[in-house]
């Protein structure tokens, strides 16, 4: 029978023979789907081959209208719901979406594509607890084996050790099953063990190099761990296979922002937004990619469109605040204010919504209300964290045990003699941002951002496979000799390379964590500058406690830690200005405001780089800067941030006794006097 004949046959040959003509051959199918209509109209089994039909040659609207006339159906089953949620996905429609694929799964459990759909859906929606819920799911529809089916019901209950048991078990028996390893690093992921999961999915790739549920998690992985450029490798493989997946452009996009490459990452959102205009999470991200270049006006513009597409989306309110030179209108603030009053509000949308309306008050200058809404947001953030303030302490005091000066004397000229780096540590909020500014005005430096690689080293070195493990870091330093040091220095030079574009002989890493690591940065980049900014206790440590930061800053949260991170910090560089003496070069913020050229020129002596006025015009410098303060260092200097924090002074009592220690000896280290100013 030719392929574009009436079916001769039975209806039940003609439609078999239909699906079979769907992947070779979509115009046929869709042929002989019309053919079985002429004959059979309204049947909804040719009306599904010929929706499949349609959305195979790109009729993606076509395909909608009939799978949506024969969702209306009740007695529709899984499979139908599934593909119109699949359709839906394609012309952005994610809400749709998601509503037709929660249908799909609910009438049909075991359809793992639809499964699948729906984690990636709900992740693009911004919902990435029911995105892993959906993947599990996948996981369990996926499976035949007994064992394996209890391991995926492990994973989708979170019982992660049961999990973690039955999948090794499974693997000493079946040690190719590129499932079960999938599974396992699926495991490995969600406790936070980063790099098994990266080495198990290599492997899953290995075996099978077109396992895609794979490969998104490989790229997924070496994302969290700032493997940027793996990372991108990856995502490009994923959309040369799926170049229409929202998803995976919006990881290529936050990996290469991960690098600095943010207009790149522009134009990935811009596609994306093309596609998905509806998704409010998209939009912020696409705004944090044009605050990094400077492109405030439309920056805001894309805060704004998220807030209106989604008006509970907390961070996307915060997001505006934290441009800080951003004033919400009267009609923003009553827009908070009624978010905040809805009881089914998540957690994470009402701290971010609190830390929004404590700015937009303080411009008001209504400072008890702000007050309140700042303590309401860092209570909330504080529960949703584990942190433990005697984690740095005792790193702290580990540190000044064990750095000592003759431990350096025994490793001087040690490490890669490279003088490339220039770090720029101390507490968030100090001003660091604005030093880096100041210095990547030099025609001989170029600024990057704040780069996870020390802190990263560090935690190699430490070996800790869980949160209960003690660190062996520092000490597992003392066991390195000269060769394995020198690497170490050469591998953060390779790691940190692809920051720096400009071919400039000097680059800045701003992490401002690193002063916890000065030890082994002077261990393995001796010739490297160390410049610790170090910003008033009172207002670095309220200026703190009103930032909600992306991640990485658990002590800002409660005005008792930050004291307490405050005074071990400055008791660990004290320590090092003891044992490392003038190797590190003090500036102090309120130094730098209010004689600016002179703490200027002091910088540049110390970074032995001749002197340029481009540094005291640093406002004009158009690099990206990705920090809370991109916005205010594009602009001149203003002296009046200095005493802001006077504003809350009736609520800082505890603050201010927590702090005496150190306010008492400010700007000196307490118990060593003034500081050095220059380097020898």
């Amino acid at each position: 029978m030719p392929e574009t004949t009436s079916p001769t046959g039975s209806l039940a040959t003609a439609l078999r023979h239909a699906a079979r003509l769907l992947a070779p051959k979509p115009e046929l199918a869709e042929a002989q789907a019309r053919e079985i209509l002429a004959v059979f109209p309204g049947n909804a089994q040719a009306l599904f081959v010929l929706a499949r039909a349609r959305a195979a040659q790109g009729d993606w609207h076509g395909a909608r209208d009939i799978l949506g006339a024969l969702c209306r159906s009740p007695t529709m089953d899984g499979a139908v719901h599934a593909q119109f949620g699949a359709v839906l996905a394609r012309l952005g429609d994610t809400t749709g979406a998601i509503a037709a694929l929660e249908r799909a799964v609910t009438l049909s459990p075991k359809l793992p594509d639809a499964w699948r759909d729906l984690g990636d859906q709900r992740l693009i929606g911004g919902d990435a607890k029911g995105a892993d819920e959906a993947y599990a799911q996948h996981i369990l529809s996926s499976v035949n084996d007994p064992v394996l089916i209890e391991a995926a019901r492990a994973l989708c209950d979170n019982k992660l050790a049961i999990a973690e048991h039955l999948l090794r078990g499974f693997l000493k028996q079946h040690p190719t099953d590129v499932v079960a390893i999938r599974m396992l690093a699926e495991t490995g992921s969600r406790l936070g063990r980063y790099e098994d999961a990266e080495r198990l999915l290599a492997r899953c790739l290995e075996l099978a190099p077109n396992f895609r549920m794979a490969r998104q998690n490989y790229a997924t992985v070496l994302y969290r761990q700032n493997k940027a450029v793996e990372a991108i490798a990856e995502a490009d493989h994923l959309l040369a296979e799926e170049p229409h997946n929202p998803g995976f452009r919006a990881l290529r996009a936050a990996a290469l922002g991960q690098i600095g490459e943010y207009a790149k990452a522009v134009e990935d959102y811009e596609q994306l937004l093309k596609e998905h205009p509806g998704q409010p999470k998209a939009w912020m991200s696409y705004g944090h990619a044009l605050k990094a270049l400077g492109r405030r006006e439309d920056c805001i513009a894309a805060y704004e469109r998220s807030v209106t597409l989604l008006p509970s989306l907390g961070e996307a309110w915060w997001s505006l605040a934290n441009l800080k030179t951003f004033v919400f209108a009267p009609e923003n603030i009553v827009a908070m204010e009624t978010q905040l009053g809805r009881a089914e509000l998540n957690d994470e949308d009402r701290w971010h919504l609190h830390f929004a309306l404590g700015k937009a008050l303080e411009d008001n200058e209504r400072y008890a209300e702000s007050f309140e809404h700042y303590r309401e947001g860092n209570c909330l953030r504080r529960r949703a964290l584990d942190y433990d303030a005697s984690e740095i302490t005792d790193h702290v005091n580990r540190c000044r045990v064990f750095f000592t000066r003759e431990f350096f004397a025994a490793r001087s000229a040690w490490g890669s003699p490279a003088p490339d780096a220039i770090f720029v540590v101390g507490l968030p909020r100090a001003g660091s941002t604005l030093v880096e500014q100041i210095l990547g005005s030099h025609s001989l430096v170029e600024g990057t951002m704040e780069l996870p690689d020390i802190v990263s080293l560090a935690r190699r070195l430490g070996g800790k496979m869980k949160r209960s493990d003690r660190s062996d870091y520092p000490e597992a330093l003392a066991g390195l000799d000269s060769a394995a040091v020198k690497i170490l220095g050469d591998e953060y030079l390779a790691r940190t390379r692809i920051h720096r574009r400009l071919g400039r002989p000097f680059f800045i890493d701003k992490m401002p964590n690193n002063f916890a690591h000065i030890g082994l940065i002077h261990l393995i980049l001796p010739n490297a500058k160390i410049i610790d900014v170090r910003r008033h206790p009172m207002a670095c440590a309220f200026s703190l406690y009103k930032q909600h930061f992306a991640r990485g800053q658990g002590f800002s949260y409660d005005l008792d830690d930050i004291a307490r991170y405050y005074t071990d910090y400055v008791a660990l560089m004290a320590h090092f200005d003891a044992a490392l003496p003038a190797r590190i070069h003090r500036l102090t913020y309120e130094h730098l405001i209010v004689d600016f050229e002179e703490e200027v020129r002091r910088l540049l002596a110390y970074c032995e780089l001749p002197f340029e006025e481009a540094c005291l015009r640093f406002y004009e410098n158009a690099r990206p800067v990705r920090t809370a303060s991109s916005e205010q260092v594009r602009q001149p200097i203003f002296a009046d941030a200095i005493e802001h924090w006077r504003h809350y002074e009736p609520w800082l009592g505890p603050l201010k006794s927590a702090l005496a220690a150190v306010l008492s000896d400010y700007p000196a280290p307490a118990g060593f006097g003034e500081v050095p100013r220059h380097h020898h």
